[in-house]
């Protein structure tokens, strides 16, 4: 039986599945995703941690499956964007990759949307943003800087170790790419000192790399000249294995964080969100920092010592005040659609009546707050008004808040059958890239099963609309506060507790 193998590199875990032309999973497995170093506004992870663990994930499913691994007809790998590997002219990792967390070049970007004031990516421009990460290197790490030859996405650094080649795709690079335009006579790349020839050879997802090169470890000595495609970043690969990778659809992926976003078939802005063109389509949402790992935050903080899914549904079990808890969720600022790093969550409304129930479902609430925000913009920007909403990640599992999601949003919500919807979407790159569908979207049409659909309660709506409004009263109050307190977290030597307050993080 032919398979491919699909990788799916996670903010948290790193997944590879063997799946057949029919959508089937026939061997699975996931590794913990490396410790970020993490300290204030600064993520970190070295690069070689990824390709470590891909070669025990695909390991593990050789040992599972000998038969299966060694029929392998492709690879496809999909993986967390807005982050930056940075390669010299050998190939070799110059520092680690600044991940989607790193918040570090925030003053820097304000000056270089100053610097780029009429440039078309200018107001684009934040600490989140590829051209500020570059700024940040030039004015504090100028070796590095100088040495500095490639920059590449996660999922493009394994296809490179697996290849040999530099390489990358449209979607993944969209801000890069657009930063290096110099329609007004200077680009981006000018104002940081650096050149553009830093961007990789950029390809469409479901072309071919390069073939598997030969000499690499146990267990890709057995795929030498299998090919590798490009790929996107794991939002776009999870849409297509929801099936949402086509216009006048809504997607909503809940991983370590929640992505949400409308497609139509024209060019659209809205402040805050993330416009791309998604090779025919054009994008308009984007990812925040909440989500999953929120859920886990709580259910940590809660002393809950099981899986966290296990946790959350125990929790939403007790009972419930009648008077509803607002939960900004903003434990690590937030991307979309503020792109404020300095943002911070806030439980407000708490009684001495509120028990852990009270939490769990205010965090549940919190989160789809943020995503109706995000559709409510969307949608005002596209003239039009999505049917429904395809719902995916590991959160879809729980059925609660996929219903929260539909009262709050006021959409249907309709989950698909795959577990990991990213592994999915690799696939559906690697079969479509060896022509076994004509296109994307039969492919979809092929793999994509959906098996839930949960419809909104119309008797919940006018208490979420209520409850809503005071949550976007929340947010405007507290967001000064959330940046006196940051401002503060630099002078608070003299606080009890704190014998080392550099450790704090």
């Amino acid at each position: 039986m032919n398979v491919v193998l699909a990788c799916d590199l996670g903010g948290s875990s790193f997944r590879a599945a063997l799946i057949d032309d029919r959508g089937a999973t026939l061997a699975e497995h996931a590794v913990p995703g490396p410790v970020l170093n993490d300290h204030l506004d600064r993520s970190e992870v070295a690069a070689q941690a990824w390709w470590a663990q891909l070669l025990e994930a695909a390991g593990k499913l050789a040992e599972q499956a000998p038969e299966r691994f060694a029929a392998v007809k492709g690879i496809a790998i999909c993986g967390v964007t807005r982050t930056q590997v940075f390669l010299d002219r050998d190939g070799r990792e110059l520092r680690p990759a600044m991940t989607w967390k790193d918040a570090r070049s925030d003053a820097i970007a304000a000056r270089l949307r100053e610097t780029l004031a009429d440039h078309p990516e200018a107001s684009r421009i934040n600490a989140f943003h590829p051209l500020a990460r570059l700024a940040w290197l030039v004015e504090n790490e100028p070796e590095n800087a100088r040495a500095l030859a490639c920059v590449l996405e996660p999922k493009d650094y394994l296809n490179f170790c697996l290849t040999g080649r530099q390489a990358s795709d449209l979607v993944s690079l969209a801000r890069l790419i657009a930063g290096a335009d110099n329609t007004d006579g200077r680009s981006g790349f000018d104002a940081i000192g650096l050149p553009p020839s830093l961007i990789p050879t950029v390809v469409e997802p479901i072309e071919t790399v390069a073939p598997v090169r030969a000499g690499l470890p146990a267990p890709f000595n057995q795929l030498a000249g299998i090919p590798v495609f490009c790929g996107c970043n794991d939002t776009w690969a999870a849409v297509a294995g929801l099936g949402a990778l086509r216009s006048g659809y809504a997607y909503n992926i809940s991983g370590t964080t929640e992505v949400l976003g409308v497609l139509g078939p024209d060019q659209a802005e809205a402040e805050g969100l993330i416009s791309v063109d998604w090779r025919g389509l054009w994008h308009l949402g984007g990812p925040s920092q909440n989500g999953a790992d929120t859920a886990a935050w709580l259910a940590g903080l809660l002393g809950g010592n099981g899986p966290v899914g296990e946790t959350i549904e125990r929790l939403l079990a007790g009972p419930r005040h009648p008077q509803p808890l607002i939960f900004l969720p903003y434990l690590q600022g937030e991307r979309v659609p503020y792109w404020d790093p300095n943002l911070r969550g806030a439980f407000i409304g708490l009684g001495r009546r509120h028990g852990p129930t009270d939490l769990a479902y205010a965090v549940l609430e919190g989160v789809a707050c943020q995503n109706r925000l995000v559709l409510e913009r969307a949608e005002g920007a596209l003239g039009t008004r999505v049917d429904e909403i395809r719902f995916g990640g590991g959160a879809a599992a729980n059925p609660v808040w996929a219903q929260v999601k539909a009262d709050i949003c006021g959409r249907p919500i309709a989950v698909g059958a795959a577990k990991e919807p990213g592994l999915l979407g690799a696939a559906i790159i690697a079969w479509t890239g060896l022509g076994r569908f004509a296109s994307l979207e039969a492919a979809q049409d092929a793999l994509v099963t959906i098996i839930r659909r949960y419809e909104p309660d119309p008797t919940r709506r006018p208490a979420y609309n209520a409850l809503y409004a005071l949550y976007r009263q929340s947010e405007a109050a507290l967001a000064p506060i959330s940046a006196d307190l940051v401002a503060l977290a630099q002078d608070t030597a003299a606080l009890p507790g704190l014998a080392n307050p550099a450790s704090a993080t």
